[in-house]
């Protein structure tokens, strides 16, 4: 991060650096505007009636080139055409242009200004500004200098400001590395900066939910994998004295209740992981229904609904709520409904006329491995109805469980026709 502070500063200081340069460039190798040429016109006339012609004697120009030196404060030189100097007030400057008969204008140091105006009888005047005497130390180069340090000097607090927020959010992603779950970011300002800081903290919630998850899954589970495992080893122990037809049936249901358990526990791992995106096929809802409730003797009501998703998943919901109903039931009548929310959703309900469920317990239920107090300890594996939350999340529904009106219980799913 040291290495992003220092690049983005000199990133600047280039780009300061540059600009500084080129406008330089451009200012020293700019000629003179439209009106100051007029006026080198016009001072190159009025030079020609001050001077003395050619044939004048030599003290003569030497003292009008001391007139001008005094009304203009300026260096002068007489050149003749063929770059011979003939008189000079002020220190010696250099030759003229090459190029006869046209005027020039040229800047020289600490922003000295020289002009070259050709004579009509073939002479130079060369005219340079005298240096300033109380002027800013090292002229302009100086103050380019100066400003571009005040530049630099500002850009920095404001550089090491972004890169140490950049600091903050790297120390706390190797902090989540390193198993600190906790980790999370102050999220400072509007920018990119603090959206990236938004998002890190939105991971970190879900990273620590899943592996809480993950967490009390497994220690569930295993305490639940022990309960039918122990009945198989008494089974089998059982077996090798006395090999009776029911202690035989007792270890295959065992083992299919391990085999199920084991099943559901992959299923909600995989949902919860999501690993995969819900499959897209068309479903028609009231048959897959229809189908599950002859197995369990459900009566069926509702209007024909397809919808787009996992055939397969869709039938473990709608299995699970049914034998969620038939167990808790009270051996009363389970209804299965199918009715559609509109052209863009679909609802399954699934009513049993059990004892119902408490409302400070009806969202708990949908926890994996909770069982109501009281309930029986082949009520199930616990993630039945876990699995119906899930499944309905994961197709971008809803499921909950509400009073049914005249006792006992009501399951609803709610489904978008297009997952």
């Amino acid at each position: 991060m040291r290495r992003l502070s220092l690049q983005i500063y000199l990133a600047i200081l280039a780009a300061l650096a540059l600009f500084v340069l080129l406008g330089a460039l451009a200012w020293w190798g700019h000629g003179p505007e439209p009106g100051q040429r007029r006026l080198l016109a016009g001072l190159g006339r009025v030079a020609t009636r001050v001077l003395p012609p050619a044939q004048a004697p030599a003290h003569v120009t030497q003292a009008a080139l001391q007139r001008l030196q005094d009304d203009l404060q300026v260096d002068a030189a007489i050149w003749s055409a063929d770059g011979e100097r003939l008189a000079f007030v002020g220190p010696p400057l250099p030759g003229p242009p090459p190029q006869v008969g046209r005027r020039y204008w040229r800047r020289g140091r600490r922003g000295r200004v020289g002009v070259w105006l050709p004579l009509p009888d073939g002479r130079w005047l060369q005219l340079h500004a005298q240096p300033q005497r109380r002027g800013p130390p090292f002229g302009w180069p100086g103050r380019v200098a100066l400003l571009g340090l005040a530049i630099a000097l500002a850009s920095y607090p404001v550089v090491r400001r972004l890169t140490r927020r950049l600091e903050r959010l790297q120390r706390r992603v190797d902090e989540l590395g390193a198993g600190d779950l906790g980790a999370r970011v102050e999220v400072e300002g509007r920018d990119e900066v603090a959206s990236l800081a938004q998002s890190f903290n939105r991971a970190a919630e879900r990273i620590e939910a899943l592996v809480e998850t993950q967490r009390q899954t497994l220690a569930t589970a295993s305490h639940e994998l022990r309960t039918p495992l122990t009945r198989i080893r008494m089974a089998i122990e059982l077996l090798a004295t006395d090999p009776r037809p029911e202690l035989v049936a007792r270890a295959e249901r065992d083992v299919a209740e391990l085999d199920e358990l084991i099943g559901e526990i992959l299923l909600a791992s995989r949902l919860e992981s999501r690993a995969q995106p819900p499959a897209t096929d068309d479903v028609d809802l009231l048959a897959l229904v229809a189908e599950e409730a002859a197995r369990s003797g459900a009566e069926v009501r509702g209007e024909p609904t397809a919808l787009r998703g996992d055939a397969r998943l869709l039938r473990r919901l709608v299995r699970n709520l049914l034998d969620n109903a038939t167990r808790h039931g009270g051996g009363g009548d389970v209804v299965a409904e199918v009715s559609a929310l509109g052209p863009e959703a679909v609802r399954i309900a699934v009513h049993d006329r059990g004892p119902g469920v408490p409302a400070a317990e009806r969202e708990r239920i949908f926890e994996p491995f909770y069982r109501a107090p009281g309930s029986a300890s082949d009520s199930g594996t616990g993630l039945g109805l876990a699995l119906v939350q899930r499944i309905a999340r994961h197709h971008g529904g809803e499921a909950r469980c509400r009073a049914r009106d005249g006792g006992g219980s009501t399951f609803e799913v709610d489904l978008p026709i297009r997952a």
